[in-house]
């Protein structure tokens, strides 16, 4: 076998631009499905970022009232339903769940500072697990202290767009806010610890990203009955492990919510129901890939010219070194010996064709990445999987010029000129 390569290397370096034209089908078929594959897998990781963020892996889950979201109003007379202490150990102890944090959440309340309005933000009452689960850290001031839950206290943590737009930059801390008439004292500023610019599809994604970029006030959750005076749903927030078991802790969790519901009992269509943002993500992938893998069936087309042009080649090679096997025939070579040679230079020829192919398709798709701004992620597999696909090539169209030239009768061969 070694042998047969040595001779493959010989005499594709003693026919070299023969040899390269041969190889240009194969070189060309695979750089353009490495490139298309790369930027499959480049765009479905920028489609599950765009839709889930900063990699937090996050869900939020939400209290349903029939086929719409549960807004708490003291006129409708129904309860909601209340979150047991067993119900949220629960979901912390449940397989793929990191951590879960339980909190009131206010859009549009009536907040002031001073003179000034806050309008079009919101107000959350949160609890101890809040920061850790959704990924805040305090930037100036402090936490809140087990002693602010315990004693209902009137204190305030603000984001950096509240300091931004209702305090125009200065430190809050230490400033008083008026949420619902009540005084809350601000003691810290919290911010992201990783930024991200959602991607906005329709009107709900706009008016959430609004939300987000006027800001968030948060208060105790223990504190919450004091500005906001009657019942309201908890809303939930876990964290998963990793991002494929998003769906799956996500539909856990609200599972665990709904089973204490007796929505006989209290006359009600109450329903806590998870957001299920990896099956948006692989509804999207699913359009992406199904477009990108019609370009690799194209691209296809140039690996079949590619394993023509070398089974003819092949063919003249065997008809060129006639009187060479001849020659081997003549001194005893069996036929399977002859095969194994012209096999190994078919593969040899594709294979040099595929690794060039290769090196070439990572450099297309950066190129195109760069000029175009497209995603880009190179894929392992897909390297591996072309070379061996080339390979294959050159046994199965080396295969014909092999086996015509192992049938050949070597007194007819050593005839030839």
């Amino acid at each position: 076998m070694i042998e047969n390569i040595r001779l493959s290397f010989q005499g594709i370096w003693s026919h070299k631009m023969r040899s390269f034209l041969t190889m240009l089908g194969i070189i060309i078929g695979i750089a353009s499905i490495i490139s298309i594959v790369s930027t499959i897998k480049g765009t479905s990781e920028q489609i599950k970022e765009d839709l889930i963020g900063a990699g937090n892996n996050t869900v939020n889950i939400t209290l349903y009232d029939g086929d719409y979201e549960y807004y708490p109003d003291s006129e409708s007379g129904k309860m909601p339903p209340v979150i047991e202490d067993l119900q949220k150990e629960q979901i912390r102890e449940e397989k793929n769940i990191l951590n879960a944090t339980f909190f009131y959440s206010r859009s549009y309340a009536g907040v002031y500072y001073g003179e000034t309005s806050f309008s079009g933000g919101a107000v959350l009452g949160i609890d101890g697990d809040y920061f850790d689960t959704c990924g805040y850290n305090i930037i100036t001031g402090r936490n809140f202290m087990p002693g602010d839950f315990e004693g209902y206290a009137k204190v305030a943590i603000v984001d950096t767009n509240v300091v931004g737009n209702l305090f125009l930059g200065e430190n809050p801390v230490g400033e008083i806010l008026e949420i619902e008439q009540e005084p809350f004292v601000i003691i810290g500023v919290a911010g992201k610890k990783e930024e991200y610019l959602p991607k906005m599809e329709d009107l709900a994604d706009y008016d959430m990203y609004v939300e987000d970029a006027v800001g968030t006030i948060m208060i105790p959750d223990t504190s919450w009955p004091i500005p906001f005076k009657f019942d309201e749903p908890q809303n939930v927030v876990i964290k998963a492990d990793s991002t494929d078991s998003m769906s799956a802790a996500g539909k856990n969790a609200a599972d665990i919510l709904n089973s204490v519901i007796d929505n006989k009992k209290m006359d009600t269509s109450f329903a806590y129901k998870a957001d299920d943002i990896m099956e948006q993500v692989r509804n999207m992938q699913k359009l992406s890939e199904s477009t990108s893998q019609q370009l690799i069936w194209i691209a296809s087309i140039s690996l079949l010219v590619g394993g023509i042009g070398v089974m003819n080649i092949m063919l003249v090679s065997v008809t060129e070194r006639t009187r060479e096997i001849g020659l081997k025939k003549a001194i005893g070579a069996r036929k399977n010996i002859i095969l194994a040679q012209f096999l190994t230079e078919a593969s040899v020829l594709t294979s040099i064709g595929g690794i060039i192919g290769v090196a070439s398709g990572v450099g297309l798709s950066q190129a195109v990445s760069r000029i175009s701004g497209a995603p880009s992620a190179i894929s392992i597999p897909a390297i591996a999987l072309s070379v061996l696909f080339s390979m294959a090539i050159g046994i199965i169209f080396g295969l014909l010029p092999s086996v015509k030239a192992a049938n050949l009768n070597p007194i007819d061969a050593l005839r030839s000129e």
